[in-house]
């Protein structure tokens, strides 16, 4: 990079793009519009580009103006974090990991795939569940250290992310005394006459189900949809239906919600993968989640 390029320039180019013009960012900014304006050229002189261009009476970003605009989203969202980042540094206690958490993983699991970092004894733990694609952007714009789902990112050379598998687990149909014997009875067609609760399609898991129920030749009576694990089995627990989840979490589902298991599908599996960022220095605590997931041992504990 030139050394006349200046973070500032960024800034201004940024915050340009941002509002969707110079007069708004000049706003914004309280500056006048010549000067930002000269700023931003100062930008385009320093990266031998053009990064914006007039397109009828709009101000557009060129191909080369995406990609920085791209790329400053990733260098100021780091610098929001940096004030914090210094501070925490400084005290040499606290450790954060900052985890999303995909909506479609049983809040059991997840808790026994952290189990190995649980034990830092200066750990800050954040947690931000939601949907899988918005929480791989906000990877992407490094606002999280890494993404637990139940799939691999997809290819996508923009993101530069790395997942790795750290356990799978069998599914199992679990059912509230109401409908156990009716479901255990000539399992798994008894799925046709029972009633059946199952994830939304939001959930990975769903579409290996639905494809196992197919070459089954089962039609399942479907009685309800459920995006949040925990809201399944606790109506699956009132007597609604039978549902499906990994067998690591059998007992659990016996022991908190009283539900029976009626039968296992061991060729439909649920799979729990660490997805994180390719471009960062490696989090510590990140390496020893992805140690214990090679161990094969997270969802026996």
């Amino acid at each position: 990079m030139s050394q006349s390029f200046n973070y500032r320039h960024l800034f201004y180019f940024w915050v340009v793009a941002k509002e969707g013009g110079i007069a708004r960012a000049a706003e914004r900014l309280d500056m006048a519009v010549q000067t930002i304006s000269a700023q931003v050229r100062e930008l385009e002189k320093a990266l031998g580009v053009s990064l914006l261009r007039t397109e009828g009476r709009n101000l557009v970003l060129t191909d080369a103006g995406v990609a920085a605009l791209h790329e400053a989203d990733h260098i100021f969202a780091l610098g929001e974090l940096l004030p914090v980042r210094v501070r925490e540094a400084a005290t040499g206690q606290t450790l954060r990991l900052n985890l999303g958490i995909s909506d479609g993983i049983a809040k059991l699991a997840v808790h026994r795939l952290l189990t190995p970092v649980l034990d830092e004894p200066h750990l800050r733990l954040l947690c931000h569940e939601g949907e899988f694609q918005p929480l791989l952007g906000e990877l992407a714009l490094h606002k999280l250290d890494a993404v637990l789902a139940d799939r691999a990112a997809p290819p996508n050379r923009a993101l530069r992310t790395t997942s790795q598998l750290l356990g799978t687990s069998a599914i199992a149909w679990y059912a509230p005394p109401l409908w156990a014997d009716a479901a255990a009875t000539d399992f798994p067609h008894s799925l046709a006459v029972v009633p059946v609760l199952l994830p939304t399609d939001h959930a990975a898991m769903r579409a290996r189900i639905d494809h196992w129920l197919e070459r089954e030749r089962i039609r399942p009576r479907i009685a309800g949809e459920f995006e949040d694990s925990a809201l399944l089995s606790t109506f699956a627990a009132t007597g609604m239906g039978v549902m499906p989840a990994p067998v690591s979490l059998g007992e659990h589902l016996a022991h908190t919600h009283g539900l029976v298991q009626v039968g296992t599908t061991p060729d439909v599996q649920e799979q729990f993968h660490l997805i994180y960022s390719a471009r960062k220095v490696m989090h510590p605590l990140l390496t020893r989640l992805l140690e214990a997931g090679n161990s094969g041992t997270l969802l026996n504990q």
